[in-house]
């Protein structure tokens, strides 16, 4: 079933059913957020524990760590 189909289909649905897809929809993009967010942790602290993240607390240095990535 292609992307178009889908819209398709729920253009078809009734009101109820087209709030509990969102009320899924909206539950499920939580879910993946929550996944990101999750994963970016575990990231940072293996990053850590490799010693690859710079701390600083110089105003200057920071601007410059960030213009690196820019």
């Amino acid at each position: 079933m292609s992307f178009s189909d889908v819209v398709e289909t729920i253009k078809n649905l009734s009101v109820e059913e087209k709030q509990e897809i969102q009320a899924l929809l909206t539950q499920y993009l939580r879910e993946e957020r929550r996944e990101e967010i999750y994963n970016n942790y575990r990231k940072s602290i293996s990053e850590e524990q490799q010693g690859e993240l710079n701390f600083c607390s110089s105003i200057d240095e920071l601007k410059q760590l960030i213009g690196d990535f820019i």
